[in-house]
């Protein structure tokens, strides 16, 4: 997953912020670029997972697989790889995204305990 120099804009998410959208139902599209064994691990409902590792087998569909003007909120474990994520989809023309700050474990620290942390 190549990147450029500059970082194309998106923004940050709390976990906080995050979890009152998803308990107000918000029409959020969610990415989760973690690998399937940390899945396996701790997860969030809802979340399509997308591992970075596997970029080959989706890199090129990803138009067909999320809409690129829909809000989009992006979790790994701790906010970088989610960041490289966002980076990438706003260079292929994605809009509206969020990098989920601190990733799942500071949701599972912050919001809900009942996540485990690895």
């Amino acid at each position: 997953m190549a990147m450029s120099p500059e970082t194309p804009p998106f923004q940050s998410m709390s976990v906080e912020t995050l979890a009152q959208r998803l308990a107000a139902g918000d029409d959020l599209q969610l990415i989760d670029v973690r690998e399937p064994d940390e899945l396996a691990l701790a997860s969030l409902p809802g979340f399509v997972n997308l591992p970075l590792s596997q970029f080959g087998l989706w890199g090129d569909t990803i138009h067909s697989q999320l809409e690129a003007d829909k809000e989009t909120a992006v979790l790994c474990h701790h906010g970088m790889r989610s960041a490289q994520m966002c980076a990438w989809l706003a260079q292929q023309g994605f809009t509206h995204l969020h990098n989920i700050s601190g990733g799942i474990d500071a949701y599972s620290t912050v919001v809900d305990r009942s996540v485990p942390r690895y």
